[in-house]
């Protein structure tokens, strides 16, 4: 029984392995697919009124709660509030309020998208409407969120006034986008900060000369490369390394000053985080509220639209995540049975020894 197990678990083992190997090959060939119509890959942008959703909410409510007397009296001033407003046809028009949304990883990866909501934007709004971003994001790579800040400020060079709301988080890149703001608002909870640059780098050296390895750079220019990972790094090298990003932060430093200029940056630039109401107080934040209340609020006088830029995804991108997910269980499998038959066979070396 227990050789028939050890057979029966290679076997499984060298099954899975031609599996994972077939999967890989038709991965990559999703994968190059997807390049090649990456190019040609247009979204196209989605307009949600918002003041439908609020109206939708409410309305669901009254229909349970209130009896058919309440309703109609709301009906009937619902009808004549619209009649004053067909008879004053010179008003001006409600405020615009244009929502956006960013949910930044590391490298800020929605920043093309990003880019073309705010474009789409800026073809239709006026200097009395407002551009609202709910930003999420912990920060990552500072010329990705550098880019991702120069779109804000492509909004208030327009003069058009820009709120950013932060529910959970806007740190490090986050706070950089962030500041561009006229107005900032956060949650109670919501963390802020970390205005620092951090870089971290292993450095394997030392493995490579313990097998006699050689690593070799070669470069024209005395800094071309300060620090790496497989190359023995000098204190020279590290010196110029740690410069670059103290320079980095000092450009950060500069951007915060620009857009918040009451701000003592000095005395939050030491990569430390707060909290909503500590934000506030150390001038990091405007007022302590949620973006839902926000636009709830502002939706009782102004016409609210969610903006977003939505690309569609062609057959070889969703191939290419179903192989993904696809290779990883066919990793895990190959594992379990590679374990379960080298158990099975250590398990029969040691019935026969006991033999």
């Amino acid at each position: 029984m227990i050789e028939f197990l050890s057979d029966y678990g290679l076997f499984l083992a060298k099954a899975v392995t031609i599996v994972i190997a077939i999967l890989m090959i038709i991965a990559v060939a999703a994968a190059t697919a997807q390049s090649r119509q990456r190019r040609d890959h247009k979204g196209e942008i989605q307009v949600t009124p918002l003041n439908d959703f609020f109206e939708d909410l409410r309305d669901a409510l009254r229909h349970n709660i209130l009896d058919k007397d309440e309703l109609k009296d709301i009906e009937k001033a619902r009808k004549k509030e619209e009649k004053a407003k067909k008879k004053h046809k010179e008003e001006a028009r409600r405020k615009r309020v244009f929502v956006l949304d960013f949910d930044g990883d590391v490298k800020a990866s929605g920043v093309e998208e990003f880019a073309n909501e705010v474009t789409a934007v800026l073809t239709m709004a006026e200097k009395q409407d407002e551009v609202v971003l709910r930003l999420e994001s912990p920060g990552g790579q500072v010329h990705s969120y550098g880019l991702a800040s120069s779109q804000l400020e492509r909004i208030r060079q327009k003069e058009i006034p820009l709120t950013v709301c932060v529910d959970k988080v806007a740190a490090s890149g986050g706070y950089m986008m962030a500041c561009t703001a006229n107005k900032i608002i956060a949650a109670p909870f919501a963390i802020l900060g970390s205005i620092g640059v951090v870089a971290e780098l292993p450095n394997f050296n030392r493995i490579l000369k313990k097998y006699d390895v050689d690593y070799d750079i070669y470069t024209a220019g005395d800094f071309k490369r300060t620090v790496t990972m497989l190359g023995e790094n000098t204190e020279e090298g590290k010196k110029k390394f740690v410069e670059e990003i103290e320079e980095t932060h000092v450009l950060f430093k500069d951007l915060i000053k620009r857009n918040r200029p009451a701000l003592d940056v000095d005395a939050v630039a030491t990569g430390e985080h707060w909290y909503g109401q500590q934000c506030v107080d150390l001038g990091l934040i405007d007022v302590i509220q949620t973006s839902d209340d926000y636009l709830y609020d502002a939706s009782q006088s102004s016409d609210i639209f969610e903006v977003s830029y939505e690309v569609k995804k062609s057959m070889a991108d969703r191939l290419g995540f179903a192989m993904e997910g696809y290779i990883f269980a066919a990793i895990i499998f190959w594992i379990i049975c590679y374990a379960m038959s080298k158990y099975s066979y250590n398990l029969e070396n040691k019935y026969k020894t006991e033999r």
